[in-house]
This record gives structure tokens, C-alpha cells and sequence, in this order.
């Protein structure tokens, strides 16, 4: 086991870890942020993908030792108190899940694009989206609220 420190959602977490645990098991079972799902465990699937130091990442082929230092965002560190990111907002306006399995890995993922992409085009979306899999088929809103976040935060 190593001492780590990580930056999760602005807040500094002590936290023991063996060399090969992956940055996964430390949010859902040391942290208690289970906002992060478990698919695959092959990186594959995106239902784990947090944001590390702004770029979306797999947390189940991320060892925790690799995030000690590095700001990490999950979904649970999109929302600003009580006001929820406007593509989490856009998600449950447009009820752009089935399941919900695969989407806090889709929100987060579409929170990277469009902090880079103001004004995505529709490749840019399904590019960054293309390792998420929704298994229910919920693309076409998937990318209804893509386009209503991103137009929302145009908007400012």
C-alpha cells in the first residue's frame, strides 16, 4: 500500500492504494463517490470516465498512483452546489438516458468537449462520445441534450 493524495473535486484526499488499484476503486470504495459505474473493467465500455486535469479518462484503466498530483472531476464534481452542470441538466430535460448505467460517463465526457468546443459539430460529438456505450440505444437524445447543453452554455 502507498500513501496517495488526490485532488477529487477541489477537495485533497489522504488515501492508501497498492501500486496496480485502479483511481475506479479508490472513488467508489474509499471515497464513496459511486457516481462512477463499473462496466467493462476493460476501458471500453466509458461508464467509468472521470475528467483528469480537464481531459476524460478511464478510472478502471487509470492506477490511482497516476492521479495522485492531477485534478480529478467526476460526475458527482460537475454539479456547483445545488445547480446542476448544464449538460447534466440538458440529460434530465430531454431524458437523454434509459438505464442511467452509461451516463454519468457520457455527461462527463460531453462536459470535456464542450469546455472545448463551444459550438460542437455533429462529428465532434460522436467523436467524443464514440468510446460510450449506451447499451438502451439512447443516442438520438444523447445528442439532443449535447446540443441544448452546449447552446445553454453559450448562452452563459
Amino acid at each position: 500500500m502507498s500513501a496517495l493524495t488526490l485532488d477529487v473535486n477541489g477537495a485533497k484526499h489522504p488515501v492508501d492504494a497498492a501500486p496496480e488499484e485502479s483511481l475506479l476503486s479508490v472513488l467508489r470504495e474509499r471515497l464513496s463517490l459511486t457516481g462512477t459505474k463499473y462496466g467493462c473493467g476493460e476501458g471500453q465500455c466509458g461508464a467509468c470516465t472521470v475528467l483528469l486535469d480537464g481531459r476524460p479518462v478511464r478510472s478502471c484503466r487509470t492506477k490511482a498512483s497516476e492521479a495522485a498530483g492531477r485534478k480529478i472531476v467526476t460526475i458527482e464534481g460537475l454539479a456547483s452546489g445545488d445547480r446542476l452542470h448544464p449538460v447534466q441538466a440538458a440529460f434530465l430535460d430531454v431524458e437523454a438516458f434509459q438505464c442511467g448505467f452509461c451516463t454519468p460517463g457520457m455527461i462527463v465526457s460531453v462536459a470535456a468537449l464542450l469546455s472545448a468546443k463551444r459550438a460542437p459539430s455533429a462529428e465532434d460529438i460522436a467523436s467524443a462520445l464514440g468510446g460510450n456505450v449506451c447499451r438502451c440505444g439512447t443516442y438520438p437524445r444523447i445528442v439532443t441534450a449535447v446540443t441544448q447543453a452546449a447552446r445553454a452554455m453559450r448562452k452563459g
